[in-house]
């Protein structure tokens, strides 16, 4: 075995630059394999940690994904509003901690519009329980201020004190818009990865004022009266949804039952991390796609290795038969060709492993931010082991197809001069 292994160091070291181009190729190929189960795993973590920290989501009841998507992921409406004085019922029990109302309808360049308080500044959280923060401004305090998310100033290309004209509606394009009274952009939040950077939030008593003149979705002016709206009464009648974080987890289901059979209107409340999963599943087949795809990459990296070993096999067939001609039998030629594919392959995957997590290690603060995908440096996890473990038999096998090629060349055909 001594003497096979010192012929596999020497082989390789003769065809060094051969074997540098399939140790790279399957390198590249284990990188993307090892990658797309990262962010196939992150993607999932970062999707079920938009929402972080609230323990129940109550709106109108429809479902509990449609309810999910139009209060957390701004998709969609609402099938019916919730009364101000139903939310105020239910924040005020007593095993409330916190709330917050929300009211959602109109939008701006294809951007939603949040109305709210500041206790979603103060209490909502995402990904690991991490609260909002700003980059730059503060949170409203005027009647027609607006704090912008991340990505609506970024794309927009909105600062501090800029005007901001908010449409009546949700579509990109719209030609009921509320110009009689602009918004000034007070704060623009940090990025999170989470629809909160596709978001405009003003205050609920915004959301009143801009439509005081609005009648059955039409601007007629002076509907509302000529009162100034300082003088007021802008509380809200009706709101989206609400969330709501609860003083103890055990009282979670007894709250939860108590909004389903509530009598003054019909109501759901649902728990963030169950509606996450039952959407998950919906859309879960792209995570399949992507393992099927990483893994065709794989089999292309392994397939290029077995044509160079098959392409340099006909350059070899000399030093094979002189081999041969020392004493070398056919089943350690064999062997000599698997363990040569076998070394390339565990070199591929520690160099492919290596360049995984040099990525990960200087990109992982841009992936969090720009997309919200939640990567970790840490040691691969068992699912990873046992993918590694895979390519590393696959690849040795594969070392049994010029292995067995070389397996039958005669030694006359190897010291045979060919012109």
């Amino acid at each position: 075995m001594k003497l096979i292994l010192n012929l596999v160091y020497k082989s390789l070291l003769n065809r060094r630059m051969t074997a540098l181009m399939i140790i790279c190729s399957i390198a590249v190929s284990v990188a993307l394999l090892l990658g797309v189960e990262k962010v196939r795993h992150g993607a999932k973590q970062s999707f079920s940690s938009t929402i972080a920290g609230t323990d129940l989501i109550v709106g109108a009841r429809s479902g509990s994904v449609q309810l999910l998507l139009y209060s957390v992921f701004r998709i969609g409406n609402a099938t019916n509003n919730v009364s101000w004085e139903s939310y105020q019922d239910i924040a005020s029990n007593s095993k409330v901690a916190w709330s917050i109302p929300f009211s959602l309808g109109d939008s701006h360049r294809g951007y939603r519009v949040l109305g709210t308080t500041d206790a979603y500044f103060q209490h909502y959280r995402y990904g690991k329980k991490r609260p909002l923060t700003f980059s730059q401004g503060v949170p409203f305090k005027q009647l027609h201020d607006v704090v912008l998310g991340a990505e609506v100033a970024k794309k927009l290309n909105y600062q501090l004190g800029d005007q901001v004209v908010i449409a009546h509606g949700v579509g990109s394009t719209s030609f009921s818009k509320h110009k009689d009274q602009p918004f000034t952009v007070s704060g623009i939040l940090a990025a999170t990865g989470t629809p909160v950077d596709r978001t405009l939030h003003v205050s609920l008593q915004a959301i009143e004022a801009i439509h005081v003149d609005w009648q059955s979705g039409a601007y007629i002016p002076g509907s509302g009266g000529t009162m100034p709206l300082e003088e007021r009464d802008l509380q809200p009648h009706q709101i989206t949804a609400f969330l709501l974080g609860l003083k103890s987890k055990i009282a979670t289901f007894q709250l939860q039952r108590y909004i389903s059979n509530y009598r003054a209107e019909p109501l759901q409340a649902v728990l963030p991390g169950v509606a996450l999963q039952e959407l998950w599943g919906m859309i879960g087949i792209a995570e399949n796609a992507l393992l099927l795809i990483s893994g065709f990459v794989v089999l292309s990296g392994l397939f290029t290795m077995l044509t160079v070993l098959l392409t340099g096999l006909n350059e070899r067939r000399r030093e094979l038969a002189i081999l041969r001609s020392v004493g070398c039998r056919p089943l350690q030629i064999v062997m000599l060709l698997v363990i040569e594919t076998g070394l390339l392959t565990l070199l591929g995957i520690a160099l492919g492993m290596l360049l995984l997590y040099s990525g990960l290690a200087l990109g992982l603060p841009l992936l969090e931010q720009w997309y919200g995908l939640q990567l970790s440096l840490s040691l691969p996890e068992l699912a990873e082991l046992k993918l590694l473990l895979l390519v590393l038999v696959a690849g040795t096998l594969t070392g049994l197809i010029p292995g067995y090629r070389a397996y039958r060349y005669s030694l006359a055909d190897g010291m045979t001069v060919r012109i």
